[in-house]
Order: structure tokens, then C-alpha cells, then sequence
């Protein structure tokens, strides 16, 4: 299972519970409390412990005769396919391109067959990819060629995700695991489900096997393939400030402009006390006007994590603001750094 987060959470535990000899689960990051919204295999009682661990205990309590095998790191090019010889079935809960088609690759390579999920918001995703399948397979890169640009593929911290939505998906995730293990039914191999939570409606879309892509035969540099780390508007450097940074300026410079770029509903969970919300595309197409008709006045823009925010300083300084900053963290950097008692999502 690549994953232990909100598509890995409730696959493991179905999986589990059905009785799957070996599970190994591949995740290098910690429970966070803002987890747990969607992340149902942890609890408070292993907040900060590795989600590897986390998961382990709550299978073992489930199902003790579950043989796990951890495996506390970031799947890259140097440890996938070695990772993946170990076992039969590969199920991608990744929440990032990069790693979609490091998995995609390397179970290609491997020729092994894999189960894969997505969730974003209020939709997910599910399909079966097999390139060797034995009447005729595909993978990832016949559903998605090229990645989208970074900007447009935010992850479930930075876009948020319906926390039901991941159970619903992950349930799918699990049937077509069980069924490929146990060789019933008829998989999504072939076919790409899409689930709409808010019409609680699914729609089947056939796939087809690209005649003009290119063999797979080597692993690559997925972070650059993906745009991670290219110089694109949404990712260029701008002037930033962190929380606390931002807590001791508030107090000596009270007429800093600081501007919310998130969501009403995100807005109403949490927000900076003073701030003004002007969502992201409402300040896009309205520079210099209203709070920000001052070009030489501070400010300082933040969103839930930083990447919005982001975006929005570098086309106010593209407009010609000239002292403007973007808060490093977003609101969740403030919560955790300066008012713990704030809520989180």
C-alpha cells in the first residue's frame, strides 16, 4: 500500500479485515491531528508516531494473524523497484504526481499489476492498471500522458477532500484489490470510475491503450517531469514571513494589510483575527482596488498552507506592489506556531 493517508487509511483496514496474508505499507510522514479528519486507521492516542507504525497497530488490533511489513520511507527511483519485487499487488493512495507515476513506472517494469485511487475535494477516482495483463493491458499513462502543471494539482492538505469521500473510494480500491487477488469478477481494468460525492453519482469511462506511447523501460526524474521545483508563477520565490514573524509585526505595525485568499467555508473554520478575505480569484482581477488600491502600503497575503498565497504575491508584485509578503505555512503555520487553541482542517 503506497500510503497511509486518507485512501491508504481505509484500504488497509478493509484489506485486513478480509483476511490479506501480507500487507506492506510504505509511508514516511507522522500523524497529525489534522489527519484524522479522513485518515480513520489513526487516533489522537498516535499523534506524532509514523503513519507506518500508526497503521500497523490499528491492523494488528483488527486482524492479528495479518502478517505487516513496514516499510518508513519516500518511495523514489532507488528503492521502487526492489520495493515492489516483494510483493504481488501494488495499491497507490498517493496524493502527488510525482509518486503516480514513479508507481505507474515501476510496476511496469516490474510487471506487476496495481490498484489506483484519487480524491480531491468532492470526486474520486479509481481504476486497474496492468501493462502485461494476459488479454491486453494499459497504465497511468494512457488515462493521464503528461502530468498538470504543479499549480493545478494541489494536494488533499492544500485542496481539501470530503473526509467521507475517502471511505467511498477506498472501498472501491479494496473490492478491486480483493478481486484481482482472488481472481473473481470483473476488474476496472480497462476502465477509469468516477465518483461524484455531491450527486452521489459514479460514471464509467472506457480506456484505451495509447498506440503512440513510448515503451517504458527506465525509471525517471518524476519531480521534474511533474514541474516540482521548475521556475513557474505559481512556484517562483517571492518575499515571504513566517508566523511568528508575522505575530511580532502585527503588534508594532498594525496597518499591515493582511489579506485571507481562501474560500468563505474555509474562512468560517479558521482565520487570522484582522484579516480581510478577498478569495484568490477575486483578487486576481481586482488588483488596486478596494484593500488593495495602495501599491506602497504593506501586506501580507496567506492561504491554508502557502501555495495559493503564493501565486497571488507574485501577481501583486508583478503589478507593481512593492511591499508585499507571502506567509510561509499559511493559517496552519499560524495556528501551530501562534494560537494552538484555533481550529485546523
Amino acid at each position: 500500500m503506497i500510503g497511509a493517508g486518507g485512501l491508504g487509511s481505509p484500504t488497509l483496514l478493509y484489506l485486513a479485515a478480509a483476511g490479506i496474508g501480507t500487507l506492506g505499507i510504505v509511508d514516511f510522514d507522522l500523524v497529525e491531528a489534522s489527519n484524522l479528519q479522513r485518515q480513520v486507521i489513526h487516533n489522537m492516542n498516535t499523534l506524532g508516531q509514523p503513519k507506518t507504525k500508526s497503521a500497523s497497530l490499528a491492523i494488528k488490533a483488527l486482524n492479528p494473524n495479518v502478517k505487516v511489513q513496514l516499510h518508513e520511507l519516500r518511495l523514489d527511483n532507488s528503492n521502487a523497484l526492489e520495493l515492489f519485487d516483494q510483493y504481488d499487488l501494488i495499491i497507490d493512495g498517493a496524493d502527488n504526481f510525482a509518486t503516480r507515476y514513479l508507481v505507474n513506472d515501476a510496476c511496469v517494469m516490474a510487471n506487476k499489476p496495481y490498484v489506483w485511487g484519487s480524491i480531491y475535494r468532492f470526486e474520486g477516482q479509481v481504476s486497474v492498471f496492468w501493462e502485461n495483463a494476459p488479454n491486453g493491458g494499459l497504465n497511468y499513462r494512457d488515462l493521464y500522458p503528461e502530468p498538470p502543471p504543479p499549480q493545478f494539482a494541489p494536494s488533499c492538505s492544500e485542496g481539501g477532500v470530503l473526509g467521507v469521500l475517502c471511505a467511498a473510494v477506498a472501498s472501491a480500491m479494496s473490492t478491486e484489490a480483493i478481486k484481482l487477488i482472488t481472481g473473481i469478477g470483473e476488474t476496472l481494468l480497462g476502465t477509469l470510475m468516477v465518483y461524484d460525492a455531491l450527486r452521489m453519482r459514479h460514471r464509467y469511462l472506457p480506456l484505451q491503450r495509447d498506440p503512440q506511447r513510448i515503451p517504458i523501460t527506465s525509471l525517471q526524474d518524476y519531480p521534474q517531469f511533474c514541474g516540482i521545483g521548475q521556475p513557474t508563477n505559481a512556484q517562483t520565490e517571492v518575499p515571504s514571513i513566517s508566523a511568528t514573524e508575522l505575530h511580532t509585526l502585527l503588534v508594532k505595525e498594525p496597518t499591515v494589510t493582511l489579506l485571507d485568499v481562501r474560500e468563505q467555508n474555509e474562512w468560517d473554520i479558521v482565520h487570522i483575527e484582522g484579516a480581510h478575505l478577498l478569495p484568490k480569484a477575486y483578487v486576481l482581477t481586482s488588483l488596486g482596488q478596494g484593500v488593495m488600491a495602495e501599491k506602497d502600503a504593506p501586506y501580507v497575503v496567506y492561504c491554508k498552507a502557502g501555495t495559493r498565497s503564493r501565486e497571488v504575491v507574485q501577481a501583486m508584485l508583478t503589478a507593481g506592489f512593492s511591499n508585499v509578503r507571502n506567509l510561509q505555512g499559511g493559517v496552519l503555520a499560524w495556528v501551530h506556531d501562534v494560537n494552538p487553541t484555533l481550529a485546523s482542517y
